[in-house]
């Protein structure tokens, strides 16, 4: 029986943290101590987590117990305040915010690609969902074949903005169905029916989830010159992301090849039949830690190059199950 240790969710009442508290039941994390931290207006309220009554916290340095967890999804700020107090009070601070992603004395960490980036104390960064399954599926390959450049185009389900995003598209589509204007406030623009461009935008036209791709899978792969060009967008899908990836590799690579690499790669489910609806869904792996890989194919112009299609779940691998596993790691529970 693994010794059990003290764990701490900064961000507890958000979709994120309750997933994490999930995940962490279902893979059996030896918790010790819970601590469940929340906003000042939430705090002392009772609630019922992995089989325990919690009272929920505001952050304090006392929250924090040196060697244990701390799990952090509670906004950029929360993360740049609290998550040097829990490191420095001896706790392996993992942060799903962008706040640490990019500093260089960080590891940002997807454990298919770099397990050995996790350390037992400190800071570790939980990449963003859209970098992680397309990493994933992009691993066994780069190490077969040497990966040159990347094009993607993300199909990014509403989960990805929230709760409140949810609910405005439930409405959305309510009015739609009435023959009404659909209103929008959370959301960017009326996504049923529709499609929308999210996220915040540079001046040069790229949007901060298609940088955030770029930089961080040059870090986590560690290739600072790698070619890599995204376009993302907001779908009509509760929860899931899909990808098109197109990637060219330093040597010709076939399918065969490349099914045979996907299949045995760690946290990969391949489907490789081919056929009209015979792909992964959204739909069927929400709710899912693995990442689907399918319609695997040798680009006809390019034999270096393969296109292929990458789905998972954004709230678990894409943030609570990949921090969890980053947990596992060091602790060495599993």
């Amino acid at each position: 029986m693994a010794k059990s240790i003290d764990v701490v969710v900064v961000g507890a009442t958000g979709a994120v943290g309750q997933v994490m508290l999930k995940v962490l039941e279902e893979r059996r994390f030896p918790v010790g101590r819970l601590r469940l931290v929340a906003s000042a207006r939430s705090a002392g309220r009772v609630v019922e987590a992995l089989g325990q009554r919690v009272t929920l916290e505001v952050a304090s340095p006392e929250v924090f117990s040196p060697g244990g967890l701390a799990l952090f999804s509670a906004g950029a700020g929360t993360s740049q305040t609290w998550c040097p107090v829990a490191a420095e009070r001896g706790a392996l601070a993992v942060d799903n915010s962008s706040a640490w992603r990019m500093d260089p004395s960080v590891p940002l960490v997807v454990p298919e690609v770099n397990s050995a980036r996790i350390t037992p104390r400190g800071i570790i960064a939980n990449p963003n969902c859209s970098t992680i399954q397309m990493l994933v599926a992009l691993k066994p390959l780069h190490d077969a074949a040497g990966l040159e450049q990347v094009v993607v185009s993300t199909y990014q389900a509403i989960s990805g903005k929230g709760a409140r995003a949810l609910e405005e598209f439930e409405l959305q589509r309510a009015a739609d169905a009435r023959g009404e204007t659909p209103n929008h406030a959370v959301l960017p623009g009326v996504l049923s029916q529709n499609l929308l461009t999210d996220w915040k935008h540079e001046d040069s036209g790229w949007a901060e989830e298609e940088l955030k791709m770029i930089q961080e899978s040059r870090k986590i792969l560690e290739l600072p010159a790698l070619r890599v060009t995204p376009t993302c967008v907001r779908v009509p899908v509760p929860n899931g992301h899909s990808e098109a990836v197109w990637a060219r590799f330093s040597r010709p690579i076939g399918r065969d090849e490349a099914l045979a690499l996907l299949g045995a790669a760690p946290g990969i489910s391949l489907d490789p039949r081919v056929g009209p609806g015979l792909h992964p869904q959204p739909r069927s792996f929400s709710g899912r830690d693995d990442v689907a890989v399918g319609r695997v194919r040798v680009d006809p112009s390019d034999p270096h190059a393969l296109a292929f299609w990458v789905v998972g779940d954004n709230l678990r691998k894409g943030a609570a199950t990949n921090a969890v596993q980053i947990a596992e790691h060091a602790f060495g529970v599993r």
